[in-house]
């Protein structure tokens, strides 16, 4: 993918037609310090049934490590569910049967529904397509998005400020880790960094605990404001 006019073309030829619900997934690509099964319930429990619930798309970046790893075997082991759209940088994407060609790269997760190769040299270089993804799929904000943090370090915060400047609201896992317990505290106005107050000023970013899963579910379902049922 070239231009980001294209991404709408592109996405219906994937039979993704928009405007349709869409939930960002930021966070750890290394699988931060909690233990998968720790993690798990986020996905099993919250993420796939309330976007189901909402006949949301989800985005992510589309590898075969951390929390995106983690959504794709939810996803398999729940034997399907919403669409998962991963946003990969084309030149360290490793392919089924070939392995990347970047000794940086990676695999992509086997059971996202669905792949935008992108344009970019280094991890990172996807974030703003992801948020593009997210745009063209709500239809310029036609349908409601929201982005759920989970853990993650620099990458995910950029993520997160390309969410923000696009007017989604970020919901970040308190307890996660790194970024995600680093925004969730500035959404509770409890100070951070510069650049952690900067995304606050827009008074987008929400906090949940990690065990609280009906809080969370809560907050996508007000994010996505769809009237969707638990």
């Amino acid at each position: 993918m070239h231009a980001r006019d294209e991404l709408a073309a592109a996405l219906a030829q994937l039979g993704l037609a928009a405007p349709r619900p869409v939930l960002v997934l930021a966070g750890d690509a290394a699988g931060g310090t909690l233990a998968p099964e720790t993690l798990r319930p986020v996905f099993d429990e919250v993420l796939l049934p309330r976007a189901a619930a909402h006949g949301a798309c989800i985005v992510d970046g589309g590898t075969d490590a951390g929390v995106m790893r983690m959504l794709g075997r939810a996803h398999a082991d729940a034997g399907g569910g919403p669409p998962i759209v991963g946003v990969v940088v084309d030149a360290l994407a490793g392919h089924p049967g070939s392995p990347p060609a970047d000794p940086a790269g990676a695999a992509l997760e086997e059971h996202h529904t669905h792949f935008v190769l992108v344009d970019g040299t280094r991890w990172g270089d996807e974030a703003p397509w992801i948020a593009a993804v997210a745009d063209a799929l709500s239809g310029a904000g036609a349908a409601p998005s929201a982005t759920v943090l989970v853990g993650g370090g620099d990458i995910a915060r950029d993520d997160v400020g390309h969410s923000v400047r696009a007017g989604r609201v970020v919901i970040a896992v308190a307890g996660s880790g790194r970024t995600a317990d680093a925004i969730a505290a500035a959404a509770r106005g409890e100070g951070g960094d510069e650049r952690v107050l900067a995304l606050a000023a827009g008074g987008l970013l929400r906090a949940v605990e990690l065990d609280d899963r009906a809080g969370l579910a809560a907050a996508i379902d007000r994010a996505l404001d769809a009237g969707a049922t638990s």
